[in-house]
């Protein structure tokens, strides 16, 4: 059965690591519903956030084959309940749909949205949360004239508590075990 996923790639800062990813999902036949790319927690590394719908066991093969990547640290695969997210969107109408009265700002206040800017020709409204809620001011916004429309991909935290700080500590533990000299028996 077909389910969102939302998948958080740690990797290093290399040209070349989207492409490879694209490559696996579209194999795969897996479509991108969302793609964020952010510096993460940890210097020097950076997290892609990939939301997709398929199967469990088609998400968990492709983790695996992106784990692979030499530049891939680590791969999680998230389902909704085990995430926090927020997506982003700014809207930007004519300033002239303001004129019609107080419409726009009540619309913007009972959709927790807020007002960035205010010019003779336009306003720019933002608003922080789910897809949905993000649509659904849209269509509340369109009787007004959208003049342009653009929404960011998922950020997410888990809401785990162990993720990739105790999972690095841990390679490099292991990595330090690894690389020891061998002892020479006497």
């Amino acid at each position: 059965m077909k389910q969102e996923y939302t998948i958080s790639l740690f990797t290093e800062d290399h040209i070349g690591i989207l492409g490879q990813i694209t490559i696996i999902l579209t194999r795969r036949q897996i479509n991108i519903e969302s793609f964020t790319a952010s510096e993460s927690a940890v210097k020097g590394v950076y997290l892609l956030t990939i939301v997709v719908t398929t199967s469990s066991e088609l998400v968990e093969k492709v983790a695996k084959q992106m784990e692979k990547l030499v530049d891939v640290l680590k791969v999680f695969v998230h389902t909704f309940d085990q995430i926090i997210y927020q997506e982003i969107a700014l809207y930007k109408l004519p300033t002239k749909a303001m004129m019609s009265g107080n419409i726009i700002d009540q619309i913007v206040r009972s959709s927790y949205a807020r007002i960035l800017e205010v010019s003779p020709e336009f306003i720019v409204i933002e608003k922080t949360g789910s897809k949905e809620e993000i649509l659904k001011l849209l269509d509340r916004l369109e009787p007004y004239g959208v003049l342009q429309f653009a929404k960011s991909g998922r950020v997410a935290i888990t809401k785990q508590v162990k993720e990739l700080h105790s999972y690095l500590k841990e390679m490099d533990e292991a990595n330090l075990n690894n690389n020891k000299p061998a002892e020479i028996p006497v």
